[in-house]
């Protein structure tokens, strides 16, 4: 399955990449769009669709966020990609079907898998070492997918395989951290406000 594996090469550009990207953010800040919302620390700069669009990312990476410190020669990366779902598929199935797909790169090794809750639906967390690109090193992945509505996202984040471990808290509290919620409780709010707005106006006309 591709989709789960594409992340994977963007995160290679990303990870050598230099430079340019929006600005930093501290981890009391949210990164938000019309889609989703991540917590952000220190140091992690988003790239804006222009910078991606430059470098070579695919179309289908919608957030790509980078460490502004190299880390032996690479700068540690998370991407997060979303495909339109053809059929209904439960976000841990989505999930499962990801760690499958992964598990065929190449020195592909599972570093660890831990449960965790996205928007109240149970998934899992994939931390593995692969080098999907044979003249590259191989690299230390952290990879996340489920599904919201009809769409099925995946947030992967990338790093050498030896890192601090207070940088190695960062990556993890990123992937853990995207939500969908907060954009639907706000197009709820928007909703709830316009019908306020025409009720008041029925009521303007009435009078």
């Amino acid at each position: 399955m591709t989709r789960f594996l594409l992340p994977l090469f963007a995160l290679a550009i990303l990870l050598t990449a230099c430079g340019g990207g929006g600005g930093g953010s501290d981890c009391d800040n949210e990164y938000s769009d019309s889609t989703l919302s991540l917590c952000l620390p220190d140091k992690w700069i988003v790239m804006d669709r222009e910078t991606r669009r430059q470098r070579g990312i695919p179309d289908e990476t919608i957030v790509a966020i980078r460490f502004e410190e190299a880390i032996s020669g690479q700068f540690p990366a998370v991407t997060v990609t979303r495909e339109t779902m053809k059929r209904e598929v439960s976000p841990l199935d989505y999930s499962e079907a990801g760690i499958r797909s992964v598990s065929t790169l190449p020195g592909y090794t599972l570093t660890d898998t831990k449960e965790v809750r996205i928007d109240g639906e149970d998934v899992s967390m994939h931390v593995f070492t692969a080098q999907p690109i044979s003249d590259e090193p191989a690299r230390k992945f952290y990879q996340i997918s489920t599904v919201k509505e009809n769409d099925g996202y995946t947030i992967t984040a990338a790093s050498p395989l030896f890192i601090e471990s207070s940088i190695e808290k960062q990556i993890e509290s990123i992937v853990m951290s995207i939500s969908f919620e907060k954009e639907a409780e706000e197009s709820e709010e928007a909703e709830e406000t316009e019908d306020k707005k025409k009720k008041k106006d029925k009521d303007k006309e009435k009078g």
